[in-house]
């Protein structure tokens, strides 16, 4: 038999993970978006827009799905900050260069501070 206290153990871990899926479907569908927009602006292939995404996120040191977020928003705000617009050019000449998805190495990363880039509210 389960004690109330390892009921309650079980009830927080359960409603953690229930955030943790609700934030990763968020995510998700955030970076389908992204990859959308990379795909008719930059005229790549699906696979290319998400090692553009991955490429970007790497090289600025910002976490992946807020340079989605920042794509997602640029059509319509025109906008990007700018470690994103200064490291997009070269994601896409790499993605189009390497159209085999191979994951970019950690030695290709360079050991940079975490980059502050905010494109608006948390989604």
């Amino acid at each position: 038999m389960i004690g109330r206290d390892q009921q309650a153990d079980q009830l927080q871990a359960l409603r953690r993970e229930a955030a943790q899926l609700r934030q990763a479907l968020t995510s998700h569908a955030l970076v389908d978006q992204a990859i959308g927009v990379l795909i008719t602006v930059g005229g790549l292939r699906p696979e290319q827009g998400w090692d553009v995404l991955k490429h970007v996120s790497q090289h600025t040191n910002t976490k992946l799905r807020e340079v989605a977020r920042c794509l997602v928003r640029w059509p319509a705000s025109r906008q990007l900050p700018e470690v994103i617009r200064r490291a997009l050019p070269a994601a896409v000449e790499y993605a189009r260069n390497n159209a085999s998805t191979a994951a970019a190495g950690a030695g290709d990363r360079e050991d940079e501070a975490e980059a502050e880039v905010w494109c608006g509210q948390a989604g």
